[in-house]
């Protein structure tokens, strides 16, 4: 069986991290596998250079230079959680052309879904009716356990833990460590810092922190980004 192209969207820390384990990722239906073409990045003082060894081939729009290669966007911060989904909607390719990275070692049951253009880095784990939405992230040793529903755009930094029933919103950031008690809520594009402990829903736009979390301050999301949109769908891009 042939192998499967693939352009990145982004050359920052992420889209370096899953460049590197591209062979660490399962192989998609009826391919041997995948094979990285280059990072694609809006930067012009990346294009035409190579990071980390790999080309970077243009910006985002080249994607269309490519027809028959798969995608996925990897970028955002805590600071910008809002690229990921600017470059998507600029995009506007079809589902079929979002590549969906599992790592070998996550432990994805049948009973979990995961929505195109997701990262699920290595050592995450899915328990049991997981839900995670369309191009989320999870960095390494996420766990994510029955019943979470984790939005689209979301970004799970390393070692997150949610119990049981967790909602998560469009657009979110939980940095390293953060744990979220069992049935709570975190709003769309609201940032919990690292290592805190969230006992409470989180509303919309607001930045947490701290164990147990507390309300720091409010999150302004830029006018072309919707907050009010439920984050957990996998069919909205």
């Amino acid at each position: 069986m042939a192998f499967r192209d693939l352009l990145i969207v982004g050359a920052g820390g992420f889209a370096r991290e899953t460049a590197a384990a591209i062979h660490d990722f399962r192989a998609p239906r009826g391919s041997s596998g995948w094979r990285l073409l280059g990072f694609l990045d809006d930067d012009p003082a990346r294009q035409g250079t190579e990071v980390d060894g790999v080309p970077v081939l243009g910006d985002a729009e080249a994607v269309h230079k490519w027809p028959d290669a798969l995608v996925v966007v990897c970028t955002g911060s805590p600071t910008n959680r809002w690229s990921r989904t600017r470059i998507v909607t600029r995009l506007g390719l079809p589902d079929t052309r979002w590549a969906t990275l599992v790592h070998v070692s996550a432990v994805l049951p049948r009973t979990c879904e995961v929505g195109p253009g997701s990262v699920l880095m290595a050592q995450t784990v899915l328990t049991t009716a997981v839900r995670v939405g369309a191009h989320a992230h999870t960095m390494p040793h996420v766990v994510l356990t029955h019943d979470d529903d984790v939005g689209a755009f979301a970004t799970l930094a390393a070692g997150v833990r949610l119990a049981g029933g967790v909602t998560v919103g469009r657009g979110a950031y939980l940095g390293a460590g953060a744990m979220v008690r069992e049935h709570r809520g975190v709003g769309a594009w609201s940032l919990v810092g690292m290592g805190s402990v969230v006992t409470r829903d989180v509303p919309p736009a607001e930045v947490w922190a701290g164990v147990p979390a507390r309300r720091l301050r409010s999150a302004p999301v830029p006018a072309d980004v919707d907050v009010r949109r439920r984050g957990g769908d996998v069919d909205e891009c």
